[in-house]
């Protein structure tokens, strides 16, 4: 290959359209002609999408998603070192943004290899700029983590940033996550579900978190983005006192991440040392021990069990 490409291998992130495949960059199709590999999150998709643009790619199809990506990046890290130009296409947006991607652009940085995209549609963009919330400054927050625990204690190293935040959601997942914000961000912080963009069925739902929580209680269907107003000016808190930093420590403990853990990744959070955070959950312990043996000046027993 090496001859075909006498400045060496090449890796190309190609966007693809978020829903309508009018949306499809030019230069997909065209890249999709040149590249003599072809790297696709869903290979069935991928077919699809080049029938749609009338081409038919010569080179070779594999598949590369969460499943196979770090056992098929050193074979496709190879092939660029030896010249190979290859097309990274994911099912939706850019390659690498909450999709496959990373680990090859690592892996071609590395070997010295040219990395370069096809610019296209980004979920992410779309969604900020019909939100109708500040769009000047914002941070990406990918996917919420699915356990419960995990999830509030994300949200609440976000609680008072003061950027726009963007997050992706499974809809069977809405509801959950949209409450959860109500309650760490405040039920009137204003936001925007973006369902299905670009799609036949696009929908935007904009209101404060506990409206948008309400509606996403019966239902939600489709592809999710959602924007979030950052905290208002004057609204952080200052570090959080011993009960709240032990009560952060127990949901992560709840959720299964080891104590150790826990205190570890709640001091990063909260910027505190490890030792603050463990002499508060001491200090808990103890308080919550002394509270179930006796109350009040009477010495009245209760049982643990309340």
């Amino acid at each position: 290959m090496s001859a075909e490409h006498p400045e060496g291998g090449v890796l190309v992130l190609a966007g693809s359209p978020i829903g309508d495949v009018a949306d499809a960059p030019p230069r997909l199709a065209a890249e999709l002609a040149a590249a003599d590999i072809v790297a696709a999150e869903d290979t069935r998709r991928l077919r699809r999408l080049a029938r749609a643009l009338d081409v038919r790619p010569p080179g070779r199809l594999v598949s590369y998603f969460e499943g196979n990506e770090a056992a098929r990046t050193p074979e496709l890290a190879g092939e660029l070192a030896r010249g190979a130009r290859v097309l990274l296409v994911t099912d939706a947006g850019m390659p690498s943004v909450s999709d496959p991607g990373y680990r090859l652009v690592a892996a071609a940085v590395d070997r010295g290899v040219r990395v370069t995209a096809v610019p296209g549609p980004s979920a992410v963009l779309t969604a900020l700029a019909v939100s109708g919330l500040p769009v000047d400054r914002f941070c990406f927050e990918g996917f919420l983590p699915r356990k419960a625990g995990e999830r509030t204690a994300r949200l609440r190293e976000a609680a008072d940033e003061p950027r726009t935040l963007v997050y992706f959601e499974a809809p069977h997942r809405l509801a959950a996550s949209l409450a959860a914000m109500a309650e760490i961000f405040g039920g009137s912080r204003p936001a925007a579900v973006c369902r299905e963009l670009t799609k036949t069925y696009e929908e935007v739902r904009r209101g404060p978190l506990a409206e948008l929580a309400a509606w996403a209680a019966e239902g939600v269907r489709g592809e999710i983005t959602v924007v979030v107003a950052g905290a208002p000016a004057g609204a952080a808190a200052g570090p959080p006192d011993e009960a709240e930093l032990a009560r952060r420590v127990s949901e992560l403990e709840a959720a299964g991440t080891h104590r150790k853990e826990a205190i570890t990744e709640v001091a990063r959070a909260v910027g505190l040392p490890k030792r603050d955070i463990f002499d508060a959950v001491v200090k808990a312990k103890k308080s919550s021990h002394n509270g179930t043996t006796s109350h009040g000046t009477h010495g009245t027993t209760t049982s643990g069990a309340g």
